[in-house]
């Protein structure tokens, strides 16, 4: 190639690779046993140019790769880098792969409950971390030059994804952020936002899987390709549905139908089930170790099947151990148990029977296991292991696994296409299935992936396919202000400049362009004014003002109108209130008008005579006989003015209105005793209009009027008429974009005003209530604050404080009818209900601002679901009694802990200095961060 080039190429090209040599991407491409692929290239180079990045690629594309470059710049820098993720897990594993590569003594840990060479220049943490930094000022940040951000689209989060944005939006402008996200279809719309609030930033997309991937439908004992490729070039043609897959669905949904023949019958009929029944046998769905074997049969394993449910993954783990499935030989088995033994060495052998641990180790021996976040963080750890070392084969995983940790397969298996959302059982998404599905295939290991859905009864290929090929997946902002973000903010920047700062979230941000196509209407119907106004242009005089006096006589000639009929209908009502059975009446009008013997007078359940208002749904409704035998009830809309009995029938106690020849005989009666009679005209009211001053003034003004004599006066009205009926659909336009522009600001004003109405604030300045406020992260800050303020939790004990703590953390899985929580005794008890009579104070002051909790702002109410587990675990109870009594998995349990020791932290830190309560939760943390909960998540 080089021969063919000129001299001048030859120089050029050498060039451009001394030029390559150069940069700082060279040396780190040589760290790297395969080629960047050119989306990382692109990336890196943009780093390395000054910009921010944001890359958005699929799951298992290593987009992580340019996160590890910003770690590289700032290391060669000598500046420091903060390689944030959304959950501890991932930090975990993060941390482990970066000290693999740069060493120990360069890479730190902080996950809220772990600190771990915390002055290290490079240091992996969770994004809330990085925000409670970002608040108080930490001295950490100085010398600060790059942030990753993996797994940015987590800000679309509805509980924790504002964290993201308040970070994004704080970070020094020295600081170069390098985002990492899923592909999402408005990847240019964040960019174009984050190029707004962080200055110069690329946006790369990449579309395109390393490792390609196939999707199957596993039904029997079968493996069907959903996806058939037309025009016959793998890939070049069109996609369409597996034929087989319509068929087997047409035919499980089509009802067996059998012959009617004479001459054969019943062997006919018995031959066509004989087919249908082996037709049928074709269509099942298999067991979850048959699955897993065929998958094993076919090449497919490690396979993830994602089920969501924990219950669900635990109890597919003891399936395929009941049914003798095994996955490892002896040699894997022997390594498998090594490994574990020594990453469990650290837990006592009575908490390791609690946890079920020797189940959960025959599992791993046969290369099974289940991950949830049931499960104690160090046996999920344990998983991800064995499973990236291919000592474990078969995983059953809920879609937590799918949040970013580094467990590739060769397959996923997904059981089911709807999952529970928390309020009712919902379709996933194309979003999900393909987060889900982005599992599969390990690069550098698998020539390809495959997703394998289980068949169910009732499935649609086509669907299914839609979800497949849909690659619908947009960042929505979950932003909204917190109390202790406004005390923050406040302390910082004054009110309005906060104000500023919270418009320049990616919320408004997005709120602000939704209105852009509204208010190109309100621009396109400003002008339609401006030309309508030009045409109803009388030369008399204002017809503008000619035309609002019309309106306005209009107006109220209604509204009199609309009183009248409502009067009427009232007086209706309460005549046919006053009718008796037994009553002879005149219908007035409706298909049933003319005489008739009221039955039952149908008065409203509840209602008693001398009630008023009734309308025409609930007004009385009276069941008559007519005089042409038809028994019906009528409607108040039968009577629109009010009617009264003309005379009076005796009703035999023989008659009944089913039968035609009762009805006959006391119809004939009705026309005998008052066929004769004429009812009364109704004499109808005087008009209110008639009397009333303003229409009299107004019909004065109009005659005045000098464009009343106009000629073109109707032609000029008819142009006013539009004008207006334009300018009212205007003005509700001007309304929507009101209620989306500013809204955040808004929020933040009536958090600003409740705060100031509590002391937090005056005016631009925080208080010494406020600056405690801003020490408390959190669901509930405002209410520790407000308990902290009262002393509610002094001269409680280390276990009391922590059942109280537990309080303001935890949230229960079970719906919110569930029994009744248990509680400790004695003050821990006194405390609790003091701070549910304290919530209930916020919710009412919450209310007069308008702040709803329904839109994810403000104050939910305690929950003491944990309250007694919390209680007796700081108590120094054992492991097994707590998690009995708690009826709670150990992960959960666990999790709940850490949360507790971190809420506690905070209220060791904010409690007034004079007090007991600073002591007693540095006791209490130590009291809960004990046995399974200590055990450290890094190892």
């Amino acid at each position: 190639m080089t021969e063919d080039m000129s001299p001048a190429e030859r120089y050029a090209a050498a060039k451009l690779r001394a030029a390559e040599q150069a940069t700082a991407l060279a040396p780190f491409r040589e760290m790297y046993d395969f080629d960047l692929d050119p989306f990382q290239v692109e990336a890196c180079q943009a780093l390395e140019a000054g910009k921010g990045v944001l890359v958005a690629a699929p799951t298992g594309s290593g987009k992580t790769i340019v996160g590890e470059f910003a770690v590289h710049l700032a290391l060669e820098q000598g500046r420091k880098c903060f390689y944030t993720t959304p959950i501890k897990a991932l930090s975990n594993q993060k941390y482990q792969d970066l000290v693999k590569r740069y060493g120990a003594d360069k890479v730190g840990l902080l996950t809220g409950d772990n600190s771990v060479n915390s002055e290290a220049p490079v240091i992996v943490m969770t994004t809330e971390v990085l925000r409670n930094m970002l608040y108080s000022g930490s001295q950490s940040l100085v010398g600060l030059g790059y942030v990753v951000m993996d797994e940015v689209h987590y800000l679309s989060d509805r509980f924790r994804g504002a964290v993201w944005e308040e970070v994004i939006i704080h970070l020094p402008d020295s600081v170069t952020l390098v985002s990492l996200s899923a592909t999402v279809s408005n990847a240019e719309e964040f960019g174009d936002w984050l190029d707004t609030v962080r200055g110069d930033t690329a946006v790369i997309v990449s579309e395109h899987r390393p490792v390609p991937l196939w999707q199957h439908v596993l039904a029997g004992r079968r493996i069907y390709d959903l996806f058939e490729e037309r025009d016959g070039r793998s890939g070049g043609g069109r996609r369409e549905v597996n034929p087989d897959l319509e068929r087997l669905a047409r035919m499980e949904n089509s009802r067996p139908t059998f012959g009617r023949d004479k001459r054969r019958g019943r062997n006919l009929r018995e031959a066509d089930r004989e087919r249908e029944r082996r037709q049928r046998a074709r269509i099942w769905t298999p067991s979850r170790p048959e699955v897993i074997d065929r998958l094993d049969n076919e090449g497919l394993l490690p396979a993830i099947t994602f089920i969501f449910s924990r219950a669900g993954c635990e109890a597919a783990v003891q399936q395929c151990l009941y049914s003798g499935l095994r996955l490892n030989d002896q040699e894997g088995r022997e390594e498998v148990r090594r490994i574990v033994e020594a990453r469990t060495a650290g837990i006592p052998d009575t908490d390791l029977h609690v946890l079920g641990y020797y189940e959960w180790l025959e599992g791993l021996e046969r290369g099974i296991a289940a991950h949830h976040a049931g499960m104690l963080p160090t046996f999920k750890e344990v998983v991800e292991e064995l499973f990236v070392k291919g000592l474990v084969k078969a995983v059953f995983a809920t879609e937590t696994l799918a949040l970013g940790i580094n467990m590739p397969a060769r397959s996923v298996v997904l059981e089911k296409l709807v999952k529970w959302n928390g309020e009712q059982h919902a379709d996933i998404t194309p979003g999900e299935y393909t987060q889900l599905t982005g599992r599969a295939g390990r690069r550098g290991i698998d020539v390809e992936g495959h997703a394998v859905v289980l068949w169910q009864r009732g499935m649609n290929p086509g669907a299914l396919a839609g979800l497949a090929g849909t690659r619908t997946y947009p960042l929505r902002s979950s932003f909204k202000p917190s109390y202790n973000m406004a005390v923050n903010l406040v302390s910082q920047f004054g009110r309005h400049r906060s104000r500023e700062l919270l418009e320049m979230s990616f919320a408004q941000f997005q709120a602000d362009k939704s209105v852009v196509g509204i208010s190109r209407q309100v621009q396109k119907n400003e002008e339609g004014l401006a030309g309508y106004r030009g045409s109803m242009t009388c030369h008399l005089g204002d017809f503008e003002e000619y035309s609002r006096l019309r309106r306005e006589l209009k107006d109220r000639e209604t509204e009199l109108a609309k009183q009248g009929a409502a009067q009427r209908r009232v007086a209706a009502a309460a005549a046919l209130e006053k009718l008796k059975p037994g009553d002879v009446i005149h219908v007035p009008t409706g298909k049933y008008a003319g005489l008739a013997l009221v039955l039952d007078p149908g008065m409203p359940s509840g209602r008693t005579n001398g009630h008023r208002g009734y309308d025409a749904q609930d007004g009385p409704r009276p069941l008559v006989l007519t005089a042409e035998r038809q028994v019906k009830r009528l409607a108040s809309m039968d009577f629109p003015v009010p009617v009264a009995a003309l005379d009076r029938m005796r009703i035999p106690k023989s008659f009944n209105a089913r039968s035609p020849q009762s009805r006959r005989d006391l119809a004939s009666a009705l026309r005998t005793k008052a066929g004769h009679m004429v009812p009364s005209r109704h004499r109808k009211a005087r008009s209110e209009a008639a009397d009333d001053r303003e229409i009299a003034r107004l019909r004065t003004a109009l005659r005045a009027h000098p464009c009343h004599g106009c000629d073109e006066r109707e032609d000029h009205a008819r142009w006013a008429e539009r004008y207006h009926r334009l300018l009212r659909d205007t003005r509700q336009l001007e309304r929507r974009i009101e209620g989306r522009t500013n809204t955040i600001a808004r929020t933040f004003d009536r958090i600003c005003a409740l705060l100031a109405e509590l002391d937090y604030l005056e005016g631009d300045t925080v208080t010494d209530e406020g600056r405690r406020l801003a020490r408390l992260y959190g669901e509930l800050d405002l209410l520790a604050s407000e308990c902290l303020r009262e002393g509610v939790w002094e001269g409680l004990g280390p276990a009391e404080l922590a059942a109280c703590a537990s309080a303001l953390v935890y949230e229960a899985r079970q719906a919110d009818d569930a029994a009744a929580p248990k509680l400790p005794s004695g003050k821990a008890r006194d405390a609790l209900g003091e701070m549910v009579r304290i919530w209930g104070r916020l919710d009412a002051l919450e209310e007069d601002h308008k702040i709803s909790q329904a839109e994810g702002v403000g104050q939910r109410e305690p929950d003491l679901g944990f309250a007694w587990a919390a209680y007796r675990w700081t108590s120094g109870f054992g492991l097994d009694e707590v998690l009995r009594e708690a009826e709670m998995p150990a992960g959960d349990f666990v999790r709940w802990c850490k949360q507790l020791v971190d809420i506690l932290g905070q209220i060791a830190a904010a409690a007034p200095p004079e007090g007991s309560v600073a002591r007693t939760a540095r006791r209490a943390m130590d009291g809960v961060l004990r046995g399974v909960v200590a055990y450290s998540s890094v190892g």
